[in-house]
C-alpha cells in the first residue's frame, strides 16, 4: 500500500507567510494534483506554541537564523511561525481530501523537523504506527521545506523501513545558505529515496 504524504503545506511557509519558502505556493498544484492518485493522503502540520524555544523572540539577543543548542541539539533560530490557532498555521484550504493530520513542534523546549519524531528522536507523532495500521510500505513524500521538514521526514521514513519516492516538483527549498535544497536532495538519494 501506498500513501502521499504533504509535508507541511501551511500558510506560514508560503509567500507572505511568517517564514516564507520562495515558490512554496507552487507546490499546491502538485500537491493536487497527485492526490486522487493515492487512497491515503497524510500532511504534517507544524503545530507550536507561542513560546516555543525555536523562536529567536524566544531567546533574548538571537537572530533568525543564528544556530543556537536546543535539548542537546544543533536548533536555527526561525521568525514565530505556525503558532497553534493562528492562521498561518492551517493547511492550505485547497487541500480536501486528506485521511489523517499529524501535528509536531508541539513540545516547546524541542523542534520537530521530521513529521516522524522530534529533533531528538525522543517523542514519537504517531505517524509511524499509524502507516503501519493501514498496511503502508511505500511513502512519496513532498512539501515544505526541502531542507528541513522534507528532509528529515524522508530520511527518518527510510530508516523506518518504508521505501520513499520524493516527488522534486513539489518541494521547495529554505536554503538558508545557497545550495542546501540541492543538498538535501542528494542526502536522501544517498540515503535510499527514489527521487522523481
Amino acid at each position: 500500500m501506498r500513501a502521499l504524504v504533504l509535508v507541511d503545506l501551511q500558510y506560514d511557509f508560503m509567500p507572505g507567510g511568517a517564514l516564507a519558502v520562495a515558490d512554496g505556493d507552487a507546490t499546491v498544484p502538485v500537491a493536487l494534483r497527485l492526490m486522487p492518485q493515492f487512497e491515503i493522503v497524510v500532511a504534517t502540520q507544524d503545530w507550536h506554541p507561542h513560546d516555543h524555544k525555536s523562536f529567536a523572540i524566544n531567546n533574548p539577543g538571537a537572530d533568525v537564523g543564528q544556530v543556537l543548542e536546543l535539548a542537546g541539539q544543533p536548533q536555527v533560530m526561525w521568525p514565530a511561525h505556525c503558532v497553534q490557532g493562528k492562521r498561518g498555521a492551517e493547511l492550505h484550504d485547497d487541500l480536501d481530501g486528506i485521511s489523517q493530520v499529524f501535528q509536531k513542534g508541539t513540545n516547546p523546549e524541542i523542534d520537530s523537523y521530521s513529521g516522524f519524531f522530534d529533533n531528538g528522536h525522543k517523542k514519537a507523532t504517531g505517524l509511524d504506527g499509524w502507516l503501519r495500521e493501514q498496511g503502508v510500505t511505500h511513502l512519496t513524500v513532498m512539501g515544505l521545506a526541502t531542507d528541513y521538514c522534507v528532509k528529515f521526514t524522508a530520511l527518518d521514513a527510510l530508516h523506518l523501513g518504508f521505501a520513499v519516492t520524493l516527488v522534486r516538483e513539489g518541494c521547495r527549498a529554505v536554503n538558508l545558505a545557497p545550495g542546501d535544497g540541492d543538498r538535501a536532495i542528494a542526502a536522501m538519494a544517498d540515503a535510499g529515496a527514489v527521487i522523481a
